[in-house]
């Protein structure tokens, strides 16, 4: 069998060297700290095997020289931050799979060590569409020398200015020529170092003091988008004019089920809003079971602007909810989102989305929004503004990252094209990559929306299993957008004509047919 190299890139504990040190298949042992006394209280065995990084393996140059030190068919890395513990035989398991299947990165479930249990904790299978920067392979990956030295040859070396997304850069470099297999067995333990609840954690990728980290994963998810010809130059179709009739303007959308500590004070911000324009309110209350349809019923009588729909259907998700007020004869011509557990931010923030669409012929509008509590107090991390979104680059972006913001706005004519996917999860982002593929989408980065964070959230705190469902359904969004765009491409290569009818370049106000 083939040996290996292990990367220890984080402390792991003298015992678990040890044990490496004592397997055969295990050729060198790469130590992370060259200042550490570790080295010391290893055996002679031990010590023989070992030898310590030389730089950040993480850096483009590090991982350079992490892959050249590697002078075996296999490097085994062990990211930082959690100390694992491998499994019965787990090093035969990896190396029998690579050996067998080709891949070039091979990756397993594992078991989480509580303390009081082991765990297990399964992760999802690599899809073309798994290209966000944080696809969970858990703390142990297996890379192929030889395929690793292909991709690098056939795609362009590891840039050695990268700081931080070497390995982001090479694991999508792999990726076009080479499987990225999971192998469905816990081959290992961990002990886990973020006990971050799932509703604190999905925030991560939009801290502003990680603002150089994201502007790096951006240029290398676009090189990779070029790379594969998914990439979309800033050139957007116009907006047809379209002959339809609408009782409003725009009409705000409340999905809700089960929210009667939170639907009155949804509805009477939305009531609120001051506008020169006619706009309704469109609540779908999807067979409420606790005291939500009551309070809507009392809310309706009071105010002539709410429509409570009450769809027959019972198999209906979020994305369901939608498109019951979108395609109802009560919609405006701007359909915009408010959550059921949320707020607008003052009485002006309609009024400042539509005005946003009369700036350009936009398909969508996306704001920004402030994480409250409960009682509406600011807390981290504060205002999600999605700063990382441009004109020229934001729908190739929209790719890596898992969110594009809210509250969002859609001009009807093009949504009731397209339509919502029945799910509650997701939904929202499926009908912006489509929108995005060809509209423009405009941006407002003041919050005009307050996200509100409690034990209600329907995404504080998922189980294992929901979160993996969740994080498949995305990158299976973006698997079929990627091969959306790849056609769009090829279409494009083949004349002038596919080209000619997107409007290239222009924003196609030629057939911009207004929104008044």
């Amino acid at each position: 069998m083939a040996r290996l190299t292990v990367a220890l890139t984080g402390d792991q504990p003298t015992d678990f060297i040890e044990s490496l040190a004592a397997n055969d298949l295990v050729d060198r042992i790469l130590l992370n700290d060259q200042g550490s006394e570790q080295g010391a209280q290893l055996s002679e065995r031990a010590r023989s095997k070992s030898h310590f990084l030389e730089a950040d393996p993480f850096t483009g140059s590090g991982l350079s020289r992490l892959l050249d030190s590697s002078k075996t068919d296999y490097l085994l890395l062990i990211m930082p931050g959690e100390q694992v513990r491998l499994g019965q035989r787990a090093l035969e398991r990896f190396l029998a799979t690579a050996e067998d299947s080709g891949a070039g990165l091979i990756y397993s479930d594992f078991r989480d060590d509580l303390g009081s249990e082991a765990r297990d904790h399964p992760l999802i299978d690599y899809r073309p569409g798994s290209i966000r920067d944080n696809f969970d392979f858990g703390p142990a990956l297996l890379i192929s020398k030889r395929a690793a030295e292909t991709a690098l040859a056939r795609h362009g070396s590891i840039d050695e200015r990268i700081r931080a997304a070497g390995l982001y850069d090479l694991r999508l470099k792999l990726s076009i020529d080479s499987d990225l297999l999971r192998i469905p067995e816990p081959l290992y333990i961990r002990v886990p170092s973020d006990l971050r609840a799932t509703g604190v954690r999905q925030f991560d990728y939009v801290d502003p003091g990680r603002r150089d980290y994201q502007i790096e994963m951006e240029d290398i998810a676009t090189a990779h988008l070029k790379r594969t010809g998914a990439y979309l130059a800033p050139e957007f179709e116009g907006l047809e004019a379209y002959e339809q009739n609408f009782p409003v303007r725009a009409s705000i959308i409340i999905p809700v089920r089960n929210r009667q500590r939170t639907i009155k004070e949804a509805v009477l911000s939305a009531l609120s809003q001051r506008t020169a324009f006619d706009f309704n309110v469109l609540v779908v209350d999807n067979h409420s079971t606790d005291r939500t349809t009551e309070i809507l019923d009392g809310l309706a009588r009071e105010h002539p602007k709410l429509i409570h729909i009450k769809p027959d259907r019972t198999d209906l998700g979020i994305g369901g909810c939608w498109n019951e007020a979108v395609y109802s004869s009560h919609c405006g011509e701007l359909a915009v989102q408010l959550d059921s557990d949320d707020l607008y931010k003052d009485e002006h923030t309609l009024e400042k989305i539509a005005a946003k669409f009369d700036e350009k012929p936009y398909a969508m509008v996306i704001g920004s929004y402030t994480i409250v509590n409960f009682s509406l107090q600011e807390i981290p991390p504060g205002l999600i503004d999605h700063r990382e979104w441009t004109r020229e680059n934001g729908r190739n972006n929209a790719l890596r990252i898992n969110g594009l913001g809210a509250p969002r706005a859609f001009y009807v004519p093009v949504l009731r094209r397209l339509c919502f996917p029945n799910v509650s999860y997701g939904e929202d982002y499926a009908v912006a990559l489509q929108v995005s593929r060809r509209y423009e989408i405009g941006r407002i980065y003041e919050s005009i929306y307050f996200a509100r964070r409690w034990e209600g959230n329907s995404d504080a705190a998922l189980p294992l299993d929901t979160a993996n469902r969740y994080d498949a359904y995305k990158d299976h969004l973006r698997s079929v957008e990627i091969m959306a765009r790849k056609r769009i491409n090829r279409q494009e290569s083949g004349g002038a004509g596919e080209q000619g009818s997107r409007g290239a370049g222009g924003s196609g106000r030629g057939v911009w047919g207004g929104r008044n």
